[in-house]
């Protein structure tokens, strides 16, 4: 391969470096209406009255639109970004006089100024019924107290939903007889342990821009992961019909997930729809921290059992989520907690799962998707396990590992029975105890200033799409000079897929990589693509580009073979020029291209649509360095190896950024991001000021490798990657710090405070 797997620079590299990205909001007019929304000072609690009246006085004031204008008795919807029909239950109104948890949307503001609608948004006046809250998730199922007790909810999928228990999923797996195996082995270990909410906290908020085209249609500009989800969701959100809305994606700045829902972009949508004139919104980052879509909090209790010699014969997982006052994401993210932290160890006769009467609603903000989506919450717990097993038996955590793991052939009951197509896990092992020099450290050095550095491990799958649903397109054309242009629903949000896809299409087409254009996403014009989630742009998005640029060629070889007067069956193209491999007569890829647009039948142009039945996992192994000061109860990670197994790193450079950039969130994840709530459902961290992320001096070093399988069904081999880097920091650094310290911290983040006091919950 000359231009797969190999580091190019991204696309839009120079353009972020030189400061002139182009985002959503640097597109925007500066005389359109600015929208903000009021919302609910309480965890749950009825509109009684609203009194918009002195607000709507306010000069430059254009609209002010309350519960009155939206029917209570329509249909719900859902605001989460999936394929339909939608998993998640449809329990939203865009304004509903049922507000849920603090920050819950109460009116909406446009108007022609900030000052005006902030203003206005300080004169409403509401009366409020209070209700009691369910703010304890542990609590929830069965309450007395419903967070939807309406009749128009409504559940599309049988994931065991109701509405009336509080209950926005259940479901139970089991292979083999798991009490009776646990009961035969030597050792079990039994213990749950609890990740709260995490934020995404993406550099750019949510925007999003709206205006009524030519035609009276919504037009939507909007910083998505998910195009023509948004698409639908903003058509069931107004009760319009989906060919009166078109959506599209232009830079995104980070999404991380909390773009797969549909966050901001129906207010705007609805105040523009019901005055027909451009508006736009902006989550303030206070907004962001209060209502948004962060990750789900999830306690999972596993018992693993085993021989004495270490052999794991039987795990059994149970996990309760908490989705918050609405279902986004909520029955899927939860299955991946246990899908994805099962598998791992093919070596077990018996395993269970159960997912779901366990997947609760509360009076706190909703939760959503996030890269890892449940799966750093499951292999957060299952890896906790197998490290406190290599230390009841006095085990080498690596060793034990390598006697346990799935590997390549394998089938995998836990993971819906797919076989293991590629799998390089046990190189990932032996490759991070080389890198971090597992011999000499392992398990704890003591330095001369009174701090101790200790190691531990994990390691980590995810998959590569959702199969039998996810969808990617592809349409490549050929222009003027023999240049071409790539057209994808797709969504570049930092990511580097634009640059991934064009060196697939370059490889196949033997053209330089700068001569490819890609252009997405956008409803009206982009092939159709679930979106960029999931794991799935470069599985199968690529997969569709490859078979893509396949046929492209073929009909420039139909057409440069008309010219020359010959057969097909004759010709070859090597990506300059078609030559009859008989006369040795050569048309250039610029006279084809000229040709193309002159009387013409054969169009240079060709639309893909891929999807697949597997979704290969790609692997991961991640060794945690960590020094703790046993007085303060600092913790810091000075280095971090990785080794990732993701079939054929189709441009190693973004590989390792991607790699680099999910193991600094993980690390985020496991000793500094919290969110916690007043004992009347508001959320303390609301800002940078309280809620801490990692930066880059947070750390020491991150190093990163590559044990790479080939994937047979992947586009050149590939697999995915942006997703399971997330997965392994916080088992690895818990089981660091437990070398350290003796004691085994089960709740995330694992703070100072925590260590230095020997409490895990604060």
């Amino acid at each position: 391969m000359k231009i797969v797997n190999q580091s190019y620079r991204k696309k839009d590299a120079m353009q972020l470096v030189t400061g002139q990205p182009v985002y959503t909001d640097d597109l925007v007019p500066n005389d359109c209406l600015l929208v903000k929304v009021l919302r609910s000072p309480h965890a749950n609690a009825i509109v009684e009255s609203i009194n918009t009246a002195i607000a709507a006085k306010v000069p430059d004031i254009e609209a002010i639109y309350t519960w009155e204008d939206v029917d209570q008795d329509g249909e719900r919807c859902t605001y989460a970004g999936q394929t339909y029909p939608e998993p998640s239950p449809y329990d939203r109104l865009l304004l509903d006089r049922h507000v849920r948890f603090v920050g819950d949307i109460v009116a909406i503001v446009a108007g022609k100024t900030e000052k005006a609608v902030d203003k206005a948004l300080s004169l409403i006046k509401v009366k409020y019924q209070l209700l009691d809250a369910v703010l304890d998730f542990r609590t929830a199922l069965d309450n007395p107290v419903l967070v939807h007790p309406e009749d128009t909810w409504k559940a599309n999928c049988p994931v065991g939903a109701d509405n009336k228990r509080n209950l926005c999923a259940h479901e139970v797996i089991e292979d083999g007889e798991v009490d009776k195996i646990l009961a035969e082995c030597d050792v079990v270990i039994d213990q749950t342990t609890h990740t709260k909410a995490v934020q995404q906290d993406m550099m750019e908020p949510f925007v999003t821009y709206c205006s009524i085209d030519t035609y009276g249609r919504l037009n939507i500009l909007s910083s998505t992961q998910i195009v023509f989800h948004c698409r639908r969701i903003i058509a069931n959100a107004l009760h319009i019909p989906k060919t009166m809305v078109r959506v599209v994606k232009p830079r995104v700045g980070g999404g991380f997930g909390a773009k797969q829902s549909c966050v901001s972009e129906m207010y705007p949508a609805f105040v523009t729809w019901k005055t027909k004139k451009p508006s736009k919104m902006i989550f303030s980052r206070y907004e962001c921290h209060i209502a948004s879509s962060p990750r789900h909090e999830m306690e999972v209790r596993v018992r693993l059992g085993a021989t004495k010699e270490g052999k794991i014969r039987a795990i059994d997982l149970y996990t309760l989520s908490n989705t918050g006052a609405y279902g986004e994401h909520g029955p899927t993210t939860v299955g991946l907690s246990g899908h994805k932290s099962i598998p791992l160890y093919g070596s077990v006769e018996a395993f269970r799962f159960i997912s779901g009467f366990d997947v609760v609603y509360t009076n706190l903000q909703a939760a959503g998707a996030y890269r890892g989506y449940g799966a750093p919450q499951g292999i957060f717990a299952v890896e906790s396990a197998v490290n406190e097993l290599a230390a009841r038996l006095k085990m080498d955590p690596i060793k034990l590992r390598e006697m346990n793991i799935t590997r390549e052939g394998d089938i995998m009951p836990a993971y819906y029975g797919a076989p293991n197509t590629s799998c390089a896990l046990d190189r990932c092992l032996e490759q991070v105890r080389e890198m971090s020099g597992w011999e000499q450290k392992f398990p704890l050095q003591q330095l001369p200033d009174g701090k101790v550095r200790t190691m531990g491990v994990a390691i980590a799958m995810q998959g590569s799409s959702i199969p039998y649903c996810d969808v990617g397109g592809a349409t490549l054309k050929i222009n003027d000079e023999g240049h071409y242009t790539l057209l994808i629903g797709a969504a570049d949000m930092g990511t580097g897929c634009d640059t991934v896809l064009a060196q697939m299409a370059a490889e196949v087409l033997e053209c330089d990589y700068d001569n490819i254009t890609v252009f997405g996403a956008d409803t009206d014009a982009s092939p159709y693509d679930s979106g960029s989630y999931a794991s799935s742009t470069t599985y199968i998005t690529g997969k569709a580009v490859e078979i893509c640029a396949q046929r492209l060629r073929g009909k420039i070889c139909q057409l440069g073979a008309r010219l020359l007067e010959c057969g097909t069956d004759q010709v070859v193209f090597d990506g300059r020029e078609v030559r009859d491999t008989v006369s040795d007569k050569a048309v250039s890829l610029f006279d084809i291209a000229t040709a193309s647009m002159v009387n013409n039948d054969i169009a240079l142009e060709e639309t893909v649509e891929q999807n697949s039945v597997l979704s290969p996992p790609p692997f991961m192994a991640g060794v945690a360095e960590v020094e703790t000061d046993l007085l303060t109860g600092e913790a810091q990670v000075v280095n971090f190896y990785a080794s990732v197994d993701c079939g054929t790193p189709v441009n190693p450079h973004l590989a390792k950024v991607q790699t680099e950039g999910g193991i600094l969130q993980g690390i985020g994840m496991a000793l500094m991001e919290n969110v916690t709530y007043s004992p009347k459902g508001r959320i303390y961290e609301n800002s940078f000021m309280q809620y801490k992320v990692p930066c880059r001096e947070d750390i020491g070093h991150i190093y990163v490798d590559f044990a790479s399988s080939y994937e047979e069904s992947g586009p050149f081999g590939a697999k995915s990657v942006g997703e399971l880097v997330i997965n392994t920091p916080a088992p690895a650094i818990a089981d660091a710090i437990y070398q350290a310290t003796g004691k085994r911290f089960m709740t995330l983040p694992i703070t100072p405070e925590k260590v230095a006091m020997g409490v895990d919950e604060e």
